[in-house]
């Protein structure tokens, strides 16, 4: 465990997990269907209609991260603060800061979504704790980090090209080479990759430490590649 801590502690403190879920905006508690009308279209009108829908399933949840991160890391009062002001609420601990946001889903007005982020981690063994793993398991499906140090996205895709037929890394992106996305061998993570910004997007949700464990076997996957453009990426 002390080996995973020291690999995770030079980027921990600038990653944020994020987990996404959705549902159908008549299903929130203060949808009411005699006088209600279900949203068409995404503006500044519906998305204060649904902050007004979501307050209590929000509220809610919110409170219970509030209790189980004082319960399970011993917070005392001035270690923890949580504020609510729907359709978003802040828990900001001594070691981390978590966000939950509602907003209407852009690709159809008649869903919501609610995204989880967690951010601004003391260090690398908070992630490893197992109070972490408590509190927040099975939250997240996607790791993010700005990068120190971007790179273009065409010399990272003509990288994994120049590899000659590789099958440690395969690529793909679109015509206007705006990001690509990188698969890894043994990782069942897609790398998302846009020039300053890289995330790890998994088919399940899982843990901080379970994230970052496989963000790990990816920037190892990359230094064994011996392509400056790949390895300086995730120093």
């Amino acid at each position: 465990m002390a080996k995973r801590a020291q690999d995770h502690s030079a980027f921990v403190q600038h990653v944020r997990f994020v987990g996404r879920t959705g549902g159908l905006v008549k299903t929130l508690r203060g949808f009411k269907k005699s006088h209600h009308t279900v949203p068409d279209a995404v503006n500044a009108a519906t998305s204060a209609f649904l902050a007004k829908l979501c307050a209590d399933e929000l509220a809610e949840e919110a409170e219970a991260f509030f209790q189980n991160a004082r319960t399970a890391f011993g917070y005392k009062r001035k270690e923890i603060t949580l504020e609510v002001s729907s359709p978003s609420a802040v828990l900001i601990a001594k070691d981390f800061t978590f966000e939950l946001a509602y907003a209407l889903d852009e690709a159809d007005a008649a869903g919501y979504l609610l995204t989880r982020s967690l951010h601004g981690l003391s260090n690398g063994d908070f992630a490893a704790a197992s109070e972490c793993e408590t509190v927040f398991a099975q939250q997240f499906s996607e790791l993010a980090f700005v990068l120190t140090k971007g790179a273009p996205v065409e010399s990272v895709i003509d990288a994994v090209e120049g590899l000659g037929g590789d099958d440690v890394l395969q690529v793909e992106y679109p015509s206007d080479c705006r990001d690509c996305t990188l698969v890894v061998s043994g990782v069942s993570a897609t790398v998302r990759f846009d020039g300053s910004e890289l995330a790890m997007v998994f088919p399940r949700s899982g843990s901080p430490r379970e994230l970052l464990e496989a963000f790990v076997a990816v920037r190892e996957a990359f230094a064994l590649t011996k392509k400056a453009v790949l390895a300086g990426l995730l120093k």
